[in-house]
């Protein structure tokens, strides 16, 4: 008979990895390095976890390097992600729930990334919130955190919270496991976690944890901040407090050995008086926060409000613009049932507040099915025009955008 709960010399079940490898695969993912996939893991899973939970239980786990691939960036331009193999995803998920239900518990209540039951949506209302009770903002911009991370510190940080040897072992495997770049060179990992990685979000909040949520907490315990990852702001009340806490912030970081972007730190004036010209809003997680006029009891006054930025608005229409819908030789409904679960995760993130800063963004699709229209059916502008409106009459939610913008 089996015994799924039987351990070695490092208290690791067999149940431990079973539940990891439904976790992992539920969130699928490309291979690795050894291009081991999903068939074929799912073909031999027995042999395979088996072997992994021996090597994991008796010390010999070893991972193999990570892949190099790239992802777009909101701004512009591309991110390195290093991918782990699939068996070394189900072994970081072994370590990642343990080290969880140490590490959440003492979790700063003001950090929201990655974290269960906590949102972006959490940290920019609480950001707005607090933009009522303080004049200023330091928007807080890391350069390079993942890349940057110092390995000796991020070692401290999980021996001081976990007293798991094994914990500390592959944690420190991990970190050194190295990178096969696209050229096929082997880089080695000095410095940094890895994104791509199952664990890497859970390193590097506990890293920002000790760094600087801790740290704010003994030295400016009165100045709120939010923080999801390594996007941070922290309110201040006078410009002179902005100064001087954005200094030592600076400061500390330098300390634990990262640094603050010179141009993309900044203190940003929501209201009050100020000495000299400053930003007056900021960006956070997708959003804008300003002041906007607004009505309250018959009377207009001047309050913080939650837009969609214009980075984000930018980066959705690029999307739609790569997507080339008007080249797309289907009919319309296969149109609108590739396009409806990416307009309803949209509306789902961006709709949270204030809808119709997002009119701008359905208009464009609106005229990227125009032309659609167009092309499809050979009919010049104003035809194409009549053409889709009839179509909104007759199928007035095909597309989800057009319960708010209609053709």
């Amino acid at each position: 008979m089996t015994d799924y709960f039987e351990t070695k010399s490092q208290p690791i079940t067999k149940v431990m990895v079973w539940q990891a490898y439904k976790k992992v695969k539920a969130n699928n993912g490309g291979a690795g390095v050894d291009q081991m996939d999903w068939s074929y893991l799912e073909a031999h899973k027995k042999t395979e976890l088996y072997k992994l939970w021996n090597r994991l239980t008796s010390g010999t786990y070893f991972p193999q390097s990570l892949r190099q691939t790239e992802i777009a960036k909101k701004t512009g331009g591309t991110r390195l992600l290093g991918i782990p193999t699939l068996l070394d995803r189900i072994a970081q998920e072994v370590a990642r729930v343990h080290l969880e239900k140490i590490l959440e518990p003492i979790f700063h209540s003001s950090s929201f990334g990655y974290r269960p039951k906590r949102s972006c949506h959490d940290a920019v209302a609480q950001a707005n919130y607090n933009s009522f009770n303080y004049n200023f903002v330091i928007d807080l911009d890391i350069k390079g955190f993942f890349d940057t991370i110092d390995h000796t510190l991020m070692l401290k940080a999980v021996n001081h919270y976990c007293n798991a040897k094994w914990i500390l072992l592959y944690v420190e495997r991990w970190l050194k496991a190295g990178v096969l770049k696209r050229d096929g060179n082997l880089q080695r990992t000095e410095f940094g976690t890895p994104q791509g990685g199952v664990i890497s979000p859970l390193l590097s909040n506990l890293f920002l944890h000790v760094v600087f949520d801790k740290w704010m907490e003994e030295k400016h315990h009165e100045k709120p901040f939010e923080r999801y990852a390594d996007d941070i702001v922290v309110h201040c009340s006078t410009e002179k407090q902005a100064i001087h806490v954005l200094n030592e912030i600076r400061e500390r970081m330098e300390a634990c050995k990262l640094s603050l972007h010179l141009t993309k730190t900044k203190i940003v004036h929501v209201r009050g008086k100020a000495s000299k010209s400053y930003p007056r809003s900021f960006d956070f997680l997708g959003f804008t926060i300003r002041l906007a006029m607004v009505t309250f009891k018959g009377k207009a006054c001047l309050v913080p409000r939650i837009f969609v930025s214009m980075q984000s608005k930018s980066s959705i229409l690029r999307k739609f613009k790569e997507m080339q819908i008007h080249k797309k030789r289907k009919s319309l409904a296969e149109v609108a049932k590739e396009l409806r679960p990416i307009i309803n995760g949209l509306m789902n993130h961006y709709h949270k507040w204030y809808k119709r800063t997002m009119f701008y963004v359905w208009n464009q699709l609106n005229a990227r099915l125009l032309k659609w229209v167009k092309w499809e059916k050979g009919l010049y502008k104003y035809a194409s025009r009549y053409w889709l409106r009839a179509q909104y009459k007759k199928y007035p939610r095909l597309f989800p955008h057009w319960e708010l913008v209609h053709p």
